[in-house]
């Protein structure tokens, strides 16, 4: 992986520079009422064909005949276990995959078919057919990364706007929190039960935040109707005109909808869980009523009032009795509640059915208009000319400006009395009179709300100040909010007018937004609870996104989650679980609300730091065994992240169950391309390959001279062919090019197959019992895909024939190898036997063993016109430049004993004399070859050998009959079967790696000489299989059977027609006359036999 630079430049580290919000304007003008919003009925597009195994109803098991073992296996094992545990196995254990029904595609669905239920009905399929969740929600959480998923995948699929995806996550992560914290009403012990608020509400946190980035990035900033545009003007109207085109007021703004609008939330919580709300009084109970007895009864107090009106405490500096008194305060607690939350028409209500309907009246004047300055409060007023007819006498925004100076009286004569602080936070949240609200805001919520409210409404104000004839010059002094002087204004305060509205709150309003968030840290009036709040992680982010900083988000959010400088692995899940989801969605929201805004240095760190969260939380849902989801997270990152990931949860999950692997396989196939389309998204193609190549490599071992390099030899090859199951899965049906992908995928297989059949070849030559595993297990993983190939009509073509016929041929290769073999694992487990007690049986065995191996070799090498692994006629090379070939391998010195040597340079040096004299000096100077041998880098027990000559006519260039690799396949032969000449005797290569190329003459690979190592392979093999079947011939001679194929074999190897004779080295030709003499002796001595 490459580093990253995390340096933040100063402009995106200052929170007082906000020219990074200008740039990217989080909110845009609505061009079109096409627009669908998550609340409306609006057109959605349809599946056009169902994901894999998912017909809309049912999900169907895959093709593949090893998934589909796994499957009853899974199915027997869910039933012994059902048995073990009879009666007693919990419910919740019983798992099912879900399912849900396809969409109708030809209509649209309502407001109720948008919820979080219908949307992840459109998530992809494989998402549902390989996940497997309980029935119950879990009390941890976990659901949310698999409903997310869902999410993002129905938008990225077209289904939802990324805007509408943002209500999705909100209502989510509420859906969940309150499934954890108000679910199935189970005993917690305290611990459990703290935790399980903490994650709730956490959850709560992350919805909040959720619901500030829709309102932030996802709202649509409407234009006021023309048909509400009113002439003359009001107040209401210009104020909606004024936030409209003004940045900071738009955003100001959306602030408050956003705090109001978590109130609001939490209200129908409460109102939901514990079955009772806000303003639920009886009526008139806002009367004073103790008050109203105690004044029937002639009592007189010179603290209690005289009156029952509701100016009577202020004019006559009294109270009502305490209990109305207190009756009062909960009626106005309940009010500033709702209030808080939006809901001013509730309130209004609330003090209408107390009894106090002059209350309704102070809260919202001129008939009870919604005056909030918003397009939405303008809309719902409709044609209302009330307003304007009272502004036609009076003038735009002087009634206005009356009713804010006399809340703000009243809010502070109410204080100077020590009234109730909710009556005065109520009249003062009216006028923006600050000082007067925070007292009574205990959490950061309500203080935030407060402070963007008050800065709100002073803005609108000084704006319609501006309006108002010969209030210009006067205005100017004070300049913009917050800039006028405390002492200068304080000392006017009371003594100023409606007409001089809103000199009285200035000074109490923040210059910008960040001194807004600043005095929420640190300002006077500010209550504890609500600095603390500041410290959270998620009041962090939401103050981040309010000021626009999202690189600072960034590199804070990685900041959580990042491992420690000493953990080694940097790429190891680390920090929350709940926060590296949160981070890797909005990082994604991010990126595809702002692709055609971004400009170079915001783009570079949302996809640098970006990639690092989204790298972070697909290595943890891969940790946490959700296969299925990580391809549609992984497939966000850039490319070679998205390769390298792959590459490495593919190796980690080489030797996991099937399902497994085709979980990943399936995540990859449908998230990505198959082919590299461009440089900037990963394809399946490209992570293939490096994991063939990969599981290729030689690995570092350790080895002692006990080892048996034979056997490990062995295990490493079985390692190598299960790479290959990757390509042996059936891709998913919704893919594109289904049929084309099938065959290339198989057609990837039988090429790299035939490498390491090679390969495996040249190492199982051992005349042990043991199984070349390795190569049988490539037969069994390419067996199905090769009948669904035969069933595809006009597949074969001519490169696929071709890998197709080699593939045929290792087949009937390691098919006579496996019938030797179980020949002498018999003759080795007779042998343990004295010869009196064997029984007829075994000897029949043996024999039957025998027979067998010696037809199935025969077979092989008696084939005519088709030679076993011969080169195509039509396999040319024609260049008529300069061509050379290289041979390189990987392999290990190994004594006749099965010890490993530990090369040295003088080895090295050694070998590479030896291997130079195999052929005459004057084929060295005209081949212009040359040897060199070194110790692997990766496997100090290694070595690796380079060999190079120049290309001729029959070896290189042109057809290839000799079909033995030419020179370079008669230097390796001579190493692998142990006689290099001025070498240790008896020292063999056993191959790792076996590579040969076309170069040009300044070493640039041109294309694979795949005729060299085929030729090797045939230098090596039939020697060994004749003489096999000679080892196999005498034991039949010496038990009595006679074979009938020997003389046959004999006329075989010495016809020059076929070239077997030319393929022996010396030492195996004196092994074959050895052979046949102790052959004719047997033979000898059994015509004797019969003769007496």
């Amino acid at each position: 992986m490459e580093d990253v630079e995390m340096d933040v430049s100063n402009s995106y580290s200052d929170p007082e520079d906000l020219t990074i919000r200008e740039q990217f304007r989080r909110y845009g003008k609505r061009h079109s009422i096409s627009s669908v919003s998550p609340h409306q009925d609006g057109p959605v597009s349809k599946f056009s064909e169902s994901r894999l195994l998912y017909d809309g109803n049912n999900i169907h098991s895959p093709t593949n005949a090893a998934l589909i073992l796994e499957n009853i296996k899974q199915e027997v094992d869910s039933i012994e276990t059902y048995h073990f545990e009879g009666a007693t196995t919990p419910a919740r254990n019983q798992s099912a995959i879900k399912r849900r029904s396809s969409v109708d595609s030809r209509g649209g669905f309502s407001e109720a078919d948008l919820g979080i239920d219908s949307v992840a009905r459109f998530g992809s399929q494989s998402l549902k057919a390989c996940k497997i969740e309980d029935d119950t929600l879990t009390d941890s959480g976990e659901t949310t990364f698999g409903l997310f998923a869902s999410l993002f995948d129905s938008a990225i699929q077209g289904l939802m706007p990324i805007r509408d995806l943002i209500l999705r996550f909100e209502k989510s992560c509420r859906d969940v929190s309150e499934s954890i914290r108000y679910g199935p009403n189970i005993w917690h012990r305290v611990v459990e039960d703290k935790l399980m608020r903490q994650k709730a509400q956490l959850l709560l946190d992350e919805a909040a935040t959720w619901s500030l980035l829709w309102y932030l990035y996802g709202k649509v900033t409407e234009e006021p109707p023309e048909e509400l545009i009113v002439s003359p003007s009001t107040s209401h109207l210009e104020a909606c005109q004024f936030v409209v085109n003004d940045h900071t007021a738009q955003l100001c703004l959306r602030i408050l909808q956003w705090l109001e609008g978590l109130a609001s939330k939490a209200l129908d919580l409460e109102s939901k869980v514990q079955g009772s709300h806000v303003g639920t009084y009886l009526p008139k109970s806002g009367i004073w009523h103790q008050t109203q007895r105690f004044l029937q009864k002639g009592a007189s107090n010179t603290n209690t009032v005289q009156h029952l009106d509701f100016d009577a405490p202020t004019r006559e500096h009294a109270h009502q009795l305490l209990d109305d008194k207190k009756q009062d305060e909960s009626l106005l607690e309940d009010i500033w509640t709702l209030l808080r939350a939006g809901r001013l028409e509730k309130a209004l209500d609330l003090c209408r059915s107390a009894g106090q309907p002059w209350r309704a009246a102070t809260l919202c004047p001129f008939g009870g208009l919604d005056l909030v300055p918003s397009v939405e409060a303008l809309v719902k007023n409709g044609k209302n000319r009330r307003l304007q007819a009272i502004e036609l006498e009076s003038g735009i925004g002087h009634q206005w400006h009356l009713w804010k100076w006399a809340s703000y009286c009243a809010s502070e004569k109410i204080a100077e009395q020590n009234g109730g602080k909710y009556e005065v936070a109520v009249y003062a949240a009216q006028c923006s009179n600050l000082k007067r609200i925070l007292p009574i805001c205990t959490n950061w919520e309500s203080a935030c709300w407060a402070m963007s409210k008050s800065w709100l409404d002073a803005r609108v104000d000084l704006e319609l100040a501006h309006s108002q004839p010969g209030r210009t010059v006067q205005l100017k002094s004070y300049g913009d909010v917050g800039d006028g002087s405390p002492g200068q204004i304080d000392g006017a305060a009371h003594a100023a007018g409606p007409e001089n509205w809103p000199q009285q709150v200035l000074n109490q309003q923040p210059r910008n937004l960040s001194a807004l968030l600043q005095k929420l840290h640190s300002g006077e009036l500010v209550n504890e609870a609500v600095s603390r709040g500041c410290k959270e992680q998620h009041r962090q982010i939401e103050m981040d996104l309010m000021l626009g900083n999202i690189p600072h988000l960034l590199d804070m959010i990685w900041s959580w989650i990042a491992p420690s400088e000493d953990d080694q692995n940097i790429f190891r899940p680390h920090g929350d679980s709940q926060m590296i989801r949160f981070g890797a969605h909005l990082v994604l929201v991010l990126r595809y609300l702002h692709a055609e805004e971004m400009q170079d240095s915001f783009r570079e760190k949302l996809m640098t730091v970006g990639d690092l969260i989204l790298h972070m939380y697909v290595m943890f849902l891969f940790t946490k065994q959700h296969e299925e989801l990580v391809g549609i997270y992984a497939s966000q990152l850039a490319r070679h992240r998205c390769i390298d990931l792959f590459v490495h949860m593919m190796e980690l999950r080489l030797n996991s169950s099937v399902h497994v692997k085709y979980k990943i396989f399936l995540s990859a196939m449908e998230y990505l391309p198959f082919s590299s389309e461009d440089d900037s998204k990963g394809s399946f193609e490209e992570i293939i390959e490096r994991i063939l190549l990969r599981s290729r490599e030689v690995k570092g071992g350790k080895y002692d001279k006990s080892s048996d390099v034979a056997e490990q030899h062995r295990l490493q090859s079985l390692e190598k062919a299960t790479s290959i199951q990757w390509l042996c899965f059936t891709p998913p049906s919704t893919i594109t090019n289904v049929k084309e992908v099938s065959v290339k995928l198989l057609l990837r297989a039988l090429t790299h197959s035939n490498i390491l059949f090679r390969e495996f070849a040249l190492i199982s030559m051992w005349r042990v019992p043991a199984m070349p595993i390795g190569a049988h297990a490539l037969l069994s993983l390419l067996a199905e895909p090769l009948k669904q190939l035969s069933e595809l009509p006009n597949t074969l073509e001519d490169y696929v024939s071709e890998n197709l016929k080699e593939f045929q041929d290792w087949s009937e290769y390691y098919s006579s190898d496996a019938t030797y073999r179980n020949w002498l694992k018999i003759e080795l487990e007779n042998g343990e036997v004295p010869p009196l007690e064997l029984s007829m049986e075994d000897k029949q065995r043996a024999t039957a063993a025998a027979k067998e191996t010696l037809n199935s070799s025969m077979s092989l090498l008696l084939r005519k016109g088709n030679p076993w692994l011969a080169s195509p006629d039509d396999e040319k090379f024609e260049s008529t430049m300069l061509v050379f070939l290289e041979l390189h391998a990987t392999a290990m010195l190994c004594l006749p004993s099965g010890e490993c040597m530990h090369p040295d340079a003088t080895i090295c040096t050694a070998l590479m004399s030896a291997l130079y004299s195999s052929v005459c000096e004057e084929v060295v100077l005209r081949r212009q070859l040359m040897v060199n041998v070194t110790i692997s880098p990766r496997d100090n027990y290694c070595i690796e050998i380079v060999l190079r000559c120049l290309a001729v006519e029959g070896d290189g260039l042109g057809s290839h009959q000799v079909n033995d690799g030419g020179v370079l396949g008669t230097v390796m032969a001579a190493g692998f079967k142990g006689e290099l000449a001025r070498f240790q005797a008896g020292v063999t290569m056993e191959i790792s790696r076996l590579d040969a190329w076309y170069t040009s003459a300044d070493g640039t690979l041109e294309g694979p000489a795949t005729y060299i190592v085929r030729g090797l392979c045939r230098r090596c093999c039939l020697p060994e299989i004749i003489l096999r079947c000679m080892q196999v011939s005498v034991s039949l001679m010496e038990s009595g059977n006679p074979p009938e194929c020997h003389d046959e074999l004999m006329e075989l190897v010495a016809c020059p027609d076929t070239g077997f004779l030319q393929l022996f080295s010396q030492q195996q030709l004196q092994e074959f006359l050895l052979f046949e003499r102790e052959y004719e002796i047997c033979n000898m001595e059994l015509q004797e036999e019969l003769t007496s």
